[in-house]
């Protein structure tokens, strides 16, 4: 039953790709299942497969996000959280793991004092004797190192933990390529049954979003976070030069994708994407 299934699925995916426009063909379609007697057993029929393929797409798509999730915080909390504290701990002397953390904390420090000394200009708080200033910045300091002590632990953890979850993502993948199989096949009966101007609704949006005029500052928030999270430096230099390089090359993949497969599969849709996009 399940390889009947799957059988009938990646088939009714494969005639979606006819040179004929669907619109046509979905009229054939029709006229032959109005005269067929058989109808409604493969109404039936079709309806138990379109149930088996959600059904199944669901329960993978959870599968794929809740497991390697799941994975990171567990792997990160009961093993590679105590055994990189540990190793830590052992080094006392380990604050920093880059440079950038290191600007960070000197500005943040310096912006402590700068408070300080405005508060006692301005009268906040009673003028402070050196050693008592000395003692205060002393104490913002204890803290700086801690609170990035605690960062760069934290990205260790986020390596290690990362770097699992993706192995059992990719180990899901490799294991149930039947259901990859099956997924795809219900996001493309999915994408596909979408109206012309849902796709380029869909289309614009993903083009502006990613490649558009307002990127450039969405991917230097994403790289800045994504940098910091695996304790890499953030560099200015390689943030600009990602993001001059990487959006160029995915508008171009984007728009070899619209020339060469959707202006086949659906040219009212690409039509349509051109008149709003103008």
């Amino acid at each position: 039953m399940k390889y009947w299934n799957l059988k009938k699925i990646n088939q009714s995916s494969l005639n979606r790709a006819s040179v004929i426009p669907r619109s046509i063909s979905k009229l054939f379609d029709k006229f032959k299942k109005e005269l067929d007697p058989n109808a409604e057993i493969e109404a039936l029929e079709e309806f138990k497969v379109s149930r088996y393929q959600t059904l199944t797409s669901v329960k993978y798509i959870i599968l794929l996000i809740v497991m390697p999730i799941l994975i990171n915080q567990v792997s990160k909390s009961l093993f590679f959280g105590p055994l990189v504290n540990y190793l830590w701990n052992r080094n006392n002397q380990s604050i920093f793991l880059n440079h950038s953390q290191e600007e960070r904390a000197f500005a943040e420090l310096q912006r402590f004092e700068e408070k300080l000394h405005f508060e006692v200009l301005i009268g906040k708080i009673d003028d402070i004797s050196p050693i008592a200033m000395n003692n205060k910045m002393t104490e913002k300091a204890l803290s700086l190192a801690k609170e990035y002590a605690n960062e760069s632990s934290c990205a260790v953890k986020n390596i290690l933990a990362d770097l699992l979850s993706c192995t059992t993502f990719i180990s899901i993948l490799i294991t149930s390529k039947r259901k990859f199989s099956i997924l795809k096949s219900f996001i493309n009966e999915l994408i596909y049954g979408l109206s012309d101007t849902a796709k380029a609704f869909l289309i614009i949006l993903f083009t502006d979003m990613f490649v558009g005029f307002h990127s450039p500052h969405g991917w230097e928030v994403i790289i800045e976070a994504i940098l910091k999270h695996f304790g890499l430096p953030e560099s200015r230099d390689f943030i600009f030069l990602f993001i001059s390089t990487f959006p160029v090359i995915l508008d171009t993949i984007f728009k070899y994708w619209i020339f060469r497969y959707l202006n086949k599969i659906s040219p009212s849709a690409v039509a349509t994407y051109h008149n709003m996009n103008e």
